[in-house]
């Protein structure tokens, strides 16, 4: 299992609007042939500081780079803020796989 993690920070106060736009755009590519091969998807909020990361779980480093590519390319809604980081890791232990 692999995870590519992006942070983003300067995010306005409209969290819970943010987090039904991006709810859609997920549930519009689940399933989806073209859509990236992403197996789980975690979104992570501080409202105090507007700071934020999202978390997509892959199977292959394959997977992983598709993704990348895939979430590089996209426009973030209106309000997210700027992307400050991505980082790609193998996920070395799951507490869920245990």
């Amino acid at each position: 299992m692999y995870v590519r993690i992006a942070r983003f920070e300067g995010s306005e106060d409209n969290w819970d609007e943010r987090i039904g736009q991006i709810r859609e755009r997920m549930t519009s590519f689940r399933g989806d042939a073209d859509g990236p091969p992403i197996k789980r998807s975690l979104m992570l909020v501080d409202r105090k500081t507007g700071r934020g990361a999202a978390v997509s779980f892959c199977e292959t480093e394959d997977d992983l780079r598709k993704v990348d590519e895939y979430m590089n390319d996209m426009s973030p809604p209106s309000g997210s803020g700027t992307r400050s980081s991505v980082e790609m890791f193998e996920v070395a232990l799951d507490s869920e796989q245990l």
